[in-house]
């Protein structure tokens, strides 16, 4: 049975030739992600009004690409050189730490951290010290202020050389005119989301603003072998602002990170080509700029004149190094309905795990009924469950009023049954806290002397498979 053809529709079929308007399409300017159809919110990253029309792509033609001689012949592995990739040092003992030996001739560097942080000091530090080696000039392109603001704050840090250009710009075009002026070894442009162009659509910050910069400037770098630094914005959730694609484009994606309340800062490699993707490095704001810290362990302890009930020491690893943590619990009294479980520096959901398995395998300590704070010394963030071990003798030493050893450093994550379970890099670990002067340290099992054979001079070091163990070896260490 034929359907009838509805009043006003054409019954003849659209020629297979014939043009058809292209259906619109949508896209998020924040990260890029396109759904079907309009939506207030981006499905993908949960921004409210991102969402806009995007222009229509061009139409491929499905041509076959034609082959053409290469600029450079391919040659075997062995007959390349690597001299032009060496590293070359920035100066900044911890900078070259985390990015593997310094800047490479080429390289792009996306620097990313909230507003505030420091990356603008930190990264005039190293313009300045670039400058100072007299190999090549350094370029600051400043998106964000003017040229008298960053003088201003140069002036503050002794950041004066002769080789150190400033420039204010917003346009990528004119951003390459000063390369072309100035023929810097060292280009640093903030922020990368204020430089705009007119070849791409959209507004400066926009993904595909942000994306044609990005790949011009990873293009001129790699032509001219300038090392390169984009400061990148990041989002309420702390992830970099923009495409997913910008962490493509680069070389080393970095992430700076600190508590405005504190002098410590970390700058944490999260991507990085040349080098390992896991070195932290720490520094120290202060009022004349910012400076490398080679050893910051003792900025996470606090030294007490006798011993005080609530505190344990753990070892903790950002990256391959070691830091000597300091974790403090303070039990509050009985209180009806949900007690508060306050913490700072510490993960929450650990927290309540440790309280839950406390609660459950170890005897005289009631802690449902009562308030917890924990929070870790020096504004540091652990959130590596080998601080569990630690947490939990932190808790239990405040909730029955015993002091433990001032020297003693537990190491271990804590199961839901109450046993200690082994965690990485134990022998590093302990040999910082030897360093520091610890005397005794509980390890998971097999982490101990009579399985790895090695033991810092002048430590004891006991291994415990469970809480009531950890307890009773911290209480024996107590009496010493």
């Amino acid at each position: 049975m034929t359907r009838p053809i509805p009043r006003g529709a054409s019954s003849a079929r659209p020629r297979s030739g014939g043009s058809r308007e292209p259906r619109p399409t949508y896209q998020c300017d924040a990260c890029g992600h396109q759904p079907p159809k309009w939506v207030g919110r981006c499905p993908e990253c949960g921004e409210w009004g991102s969402v806009i029309e995007a222009a229509p792509g061009p139409v491929v033609s499905g041509k076959v690409v034609s082959s053409r001689m290469p600029a450079e012949p391919a040659r075997p592995i062995s007959q390349i050189s690597a001299a032009p990739a060496k590293a070359r040092p920035t100066h900044v003992p911890e900078l070259d730490r985390v990015l593997g030996g310094g800047m490479v001739p080429g390289a792009v560097v996306l620097l990313a951290g909230e507003p505030g942080v420091g990356k603008s000091t930190l990264l005039l530090d190293v313009a300045q010290r670039w400058a100072e080696a007299g190999e090549t000039p350094s370029l600051v392109v400043s998106g964000e202020e003017s040229v008298s603001q960053v003088r201003l704050r140069a002036e503050r840090m002794g950041a004066l050389h002769d080789e150190l250009y400033l420039a204010a710009e917003s346009d990528l075009g004119a951003v390459i005119g000063h390369l072309d002026a100035v023929k810097p070894g060292l280009l640093i442009v903030d922020s990368v989301q204020t430089i705009s162009t007119g070849t791409a659509e959209g507004v400066s910050g926009g993904v595909t603003q942000v994306r044609a910069v990005t790949a011009t400037l990873v293009s001129i770098a790699k032509e001219r072998g300038i090392a390169t630094v984009l400061v990148g914005h990041v989002t309420k959730d702390g992830n970099v602002a923009g495409p997913r694609v910008l962490e493509h484009l680069v070389d080393v994606v970095l992430h700076f990170e600190g508590d405005k309340h504190s002098s410590l800062r970390l700058v944490r490699g999260i991507k990085n080509r040349f080098g390992a993707a896991d070195e932290v490095g720490c520094f120290e704001m202060h009022e004349g700029g910012i400076s490398s810290l080679s050893d910051p362990s003792g900025l996470f302890l606090t030294r007490y004149s006798e011993p005080v009930p609530g505190t344990c020491v753990t070892v903790a690893m950002e990256g391959r190094r070691a830091l000597v943590t300091e974790v403090q619990a303070l039990i509050g009294g009985t209180v009806p309905g949900s007690p508060r479980r306050t913490v700072s520096g510490l993960d929450s959901a650990r927290l309540a795990m440790v309280l839950a398995v406390l609660q459950r395998r170890v005897e005289r300590l009631t802690l449902h009924d009562k308030e917890v704070f924990a929070a870790t010394v020096g504004g540091i963030r652990v959130v590596e469950p080998a601080a569990d071990l630690a947490v939990a003798l932190a808790v239990a030493s405040g909730g029955l009023n015993l002091a433990l050893h001032p020297t003693l450093a537990a190491i271990g994550e804590v199961g839901l049954t109450g046993e200690v379970r082994r965690v990485g890099a134990v022998p590093r670990r302990l040999a910082e806290a030897a360093r520091l002067g610890f005397r005794f340290a509980l390890v998971p099992p097999g982490c101990g002397p009579s399985s790895t054979g090695v033991v810092p001079d002048g430590m004891r070091v006991e291994e415990v498979g469970d809480l009531r163990s950890a307890l009773q070896w911290a209480a024996r260490f107590s009496a010493e």
